[in-house]
């Protein structure tokens, strides 16, 4: 499955297109590589989304092509990423 796709059944980001400009711009990685939109993702890839001057790194568990809102979490996994390990303070949402 492309990444743009995946990035928005997987609800990590709302729209393709927006997904698709992420990519453009750089802002995405694939196993820590700056990927392209039609970069092919398949289980066990690391996914990193920088948005603004936070980042968030994924494992990618499971690649379906119709999931629902409820399932879309158990498509991936949250992973550490060192600017939360270097801070140190737990700033949570």
């Amino acid at each position: 499955m492309r990444l743009d796709k995946y990035l928005k059944i997987s609800r990590l980001i709302k729209r393709r297109t927006v997904a698709n400009e992420a990519c453009d711009n750089g802002r995405v990685t694939l196993n820590g590589r700056v990927a392209r939109a039609s970069a092919e993702v398949k289980p066990g890839d690391i996914i990193g989304i920088a948005f603004g001057n936070r980042e968030t790194k994924v494992e990618v568990l499971a690649v379906q092509e119709n999931v629902r809102k409820e399932a879309a979490a158990d498509m991936f996994r949250y992973l550490p990423t060192e600017e939360k390990a270097e801070s140190g303070s737990p700033e949570e949402e």
